[in-house]
């Protein structure tokens, strides 16, 4: 019964969109390779911008378009540079800790790992934590916005209360006009780097975020008001955001049958940042297991 409702849901979900605008000027960004086993990341300085919340909006009753909201980071960001690689997500499959990606999908270290589900990102994420003794997660939809950069529009539309298929019908133009057809995986850094220097956004591979779909009504100021929130249903970012049921691994078969499906599902991670104290007992930790 939860299987249905979830389906039913996601192909009634409406696709919107976000985008960082008027990001406040970054500097200091910095890319850094890893230690041995982890991926390379660029960690974004702190900073702030207006985010187009994301969901389905009303106001009286009727569509209403996604508000602009002031988002500040007060943190720097640890983004993976890369989309996970599909020869480092076989790595955890060979682990016995996640699932097999389908037989079409190309293994190869400069290749995304791609139709895989959010379950499957989880699972990932935990392998890697354990395996680093860092931890690893999918990042916000604010998160990716804010890293996504000048590489993401937004595509925020009017909405006519009269006719709110007008709305759809222009999405769905805007979005045929990208040519998201193209489902082939192609080596890493054929999108192009963003101004962070974070590889290939927005482009054929949409990612996994850790947002929930929510519902929203909202006052006549653009203000939140009652929120209902199904976490079933994840967003997920690339040309255009997308609300995919959690366990759709392939968007094109169903999920979200709202406006031009993804062509391909992966991710990348976010690396939480570790206090100086937590590291200094990690290495103690290590060192003491090494004399053992």
């Amino acid at each position: 019964m939860l299987i249905a409702f979830k389906l039913k849901l996601a192909l009634a979900c409406v696709a919107g969109f976000a985008t960082p605008l008027a990001v406040a000027p970054l500097v200091g960004d910095v890319t850094t390779r890893g230690a041995p086993g982890e991926p390379a990341i660029v960690e974004i300085a702190a900073g702030s911008f207006t985010y187009r919340a994301a969901g389905d909006f009303t106001r009286a009753g009727h569509q209403a378009e996604a508000p602009l909201r002031n988002i500040r980071l007060a943190r720097p960001l640890a983004i993976m540079q890369q989309q996970v690689s599909s020869a480092d997500y076989q790595l955890c499959v060979q682990d016995g800790a996640c699932r097999a990606l389908d037989r079409d999908v190309v293994v190869a270290p400069d290749r995304p790992a791609v139709q895989v589900s959010w379950h499957d990102t989880q699972a990932y994420a935990g392998w890697l934590s354990r395996k680093t003794g860092r931890t690893w997660r999918l990042p916000s939809d604010e998160e990716w916005a804010f890293a996504a950069g000048s590489k993401f529009r937004d595509d925020g539309s009017p909405v006519d209360a009269a006719d709110p298929s007008r709305r759809w019908i222009s999405r769905y133009d805007r979005e045929s006009e990208r040519d998201l057809s193209d489902t082939a995986t192609y080596p890493f850094g054929k999108f192009g780097l963003n101004e962070h220097g974070v590889s290939d956004f927005a482009g054929n591979v949409w990612e996994w975020t850790s947002t929930c779909f929510v519902r929203e009504r909202v006052d006549e100021n653009g203000k939140p008001g009652r929120q209902t929130t199904n976490c079933g249903v994840r967003i997920a970012e690339g040309a255009h955001r997308a609300y995919v049921t959690d366990f759709i691994r392939d968007a094109r078969a169903g999920g979200c049958a709202q406006g031009v499906p993804p062509a391909n599902l992966g991710f990348r991670l976010v690396r939480e940042q570790t206090s100086w104290v937590a590291s200094v007992s990690q290495r103690l930790g290590k060192g003491l297991a090494a004399r053992s």
